[in-house]
């Protein structure tokens, strides 16, 4: 049985450091990016970006993951996640945006949010409103030496 990092994917396609590709790479598996790419990725699968990689043009993806540098816009189906070493600049659309500390995001975000529903939810069950039980405005007398009071 093969074992590799990238969880049993037979079709990984790799570029490696020191390369550099300006074009399209159009694939159904693994793509993993330790050079340069200038242009185009899109796979039904997972993009890598290494620490050393770099992506400037468009990434099309199940998932992204990146420890490296990206200028482009990235769609994923799944998720983006940003290492600690990751600098994104540009358009992220998908559902799912995970950043560890460090890592950094320039750009527009859509996660797919167009609007809210304009009422709150209903509670359910038991569950009270909290908002009925808060405490009603207090005003302060003051009463005089003569006992009468005063606002």
């Amino acid at each position: 049985m093969k074992s590799n990092s990238f969880a049993g994917d037979d079709n990984i396609t790799l570029l490696a450091k020191g390369v550099v590709l300006k074009g399209e790479i159009h694939v159904e598996g693994t793509v993993r990016i330790d050079g340069r790419l200038d242009g185009e990725i899109q796979t039904k699968g997972q993009v890598i970006i290494g620490e050393d990689g770099l992506v400037q043009g468009t990434i099309l993806a199940g998932t992204v993951i990146s420890s490296g540098r990206i200028k482009a816009k990235v769609t994923a189906v799944e998720r983006i996640q940003l290492m600690k070493t990751a600098t994104l600049i540009g358009e992220v659309v998908t559902p799912v945006l995970l950043m560890e500390e460090g890592a950094k995001l320039q750009g527009m975000a859509d996660m797919g949010v167009t609007a809210w529903a304009d009422e709150p939810p209903k509670l359910l069950g038991n569950v009270s409103d909290l908002s009925a039980h808060r405490a009603k405005q207090v005003e302060v007398l003051d009463k005089d030496s003569r006992g009468d009071v005063h606002r």
